[in-house]
């Protein structure tokens, strides 16, 4: 299998696993269209599962190579790591601070970013879609570093990109039922919630065009683009993910399926990786 992979132009491997991150995000939006939507507090869970998910990609498919990478280029590894994390969670603050959005479960009054008249719908699928960017950029740069192959050493594998994809799209499933399960709730159709929830992962693609073309044009800034994705990714845990999560009061639902989340992404990473 991954020989078959590894025959694409690693841009082309970034888009096909940019727009599966995308379709798993269109089939959690999906389940808005069953007779019966799923229960709150199974939502809680998988937002919980999401953020340990997103955790453990920071770290082991993200940062940790960006430290042996940096290292295998004879530079200090904490300098990229810590460059590239702050630039990234910086990033994705100044971004919080100007698109207009609405983060889940919160009225159209609590919208953050610049003032706009535009309707909750759409404020909040801007919401989702403004996480997804940090996702997508480090699927790409993860299949950019595997076709760069700087050794097994640096943990720059395509074993490990696809473990990343598979983490991030499992992750995109609850991703999914949370957009569209309030807009369903807001009085939209089945078919609009649906159509508005899986449009919040339609970037998803493109950045990880972008983040496979970046590292593979400029191969220095991969250490860099790795700790940048880590620092994006935990920025939208700590803003997003943990406290909606736990805003239903299901507190210990929450934190257990970020610990789950946390574990399966670890050995996914590790046993494909």
């Amino acid at each position: 299998m991954l020989e078959w992979i590894a025959g694409f132009d690693p841009v082309l491997q970034a888009l096909a696993a940019g727009c599966f991150t995308w379709f798993v995000t269109a089939l959690g939006a999906g389940s808005i269209l069953l007779s019966r939507a799923p229960s709150q507090a199974l939502l809680d869970a998988m937002l919980g599962f999401a953020a340990g998910v997103m955790i453990a990609a920071s770290f082991w498919s993200l940062l940790a190579p960006a430290v042996e990478l940096a290292e295998a280029q004879g530079t200090p590894g904490w300098i990229p790591a810590s460059v590239g994390f702050l630039l990234g969670a910086g990033f994705l603050r100044v971004a919080d601070q100007l698109i207009p959005h609405v983060h889940l479960f919160q009225p159209r009054g609590a919208a953050e970013g610049i003032a706009t008249t535009w309707r909750k719908a759409t404020l909040l699928v801007l919401a989702i879609t403004l996480h997804n960017i940090p996702e997508g950029l480090a699927v790409g740069v993860a299949f950019g570093a595997a076709a760069i192959g700087l050794g097994e050493s640096a943990d720059a594998t395509l074993a490990a990109a696809v473990a990343l994809a598979l983490g991030i799209g499992m992750q995109n499933f609850p991703e999914g039922m949370a957009v569209a399960m309030p807009l369903r709730r807001s009085g939209l159709s089945r078919l609009r919630s649906f159509w508005y929830g899986q449009l919040s992962g339609i970037v998803e693609p493109a950045a990880a065009v972008v983040g496979a073309a970046a590292v593979l044009t400029v191969r220095p800034i991969l250490p860099y683009a790795l700790a940048f994705a880590a620092g994006a990714m935990i920025y939208v845990v700590v803003e997003e993910l943990i406290p909606e999560a736990q805003q239903g009061g299901r507190t210990d639902l929450a934190t257990s399926g970020t610990v789950v989340g946390f574990t399966v992404m670890m050995i996914l990473d590790l046993a494909l990786g």
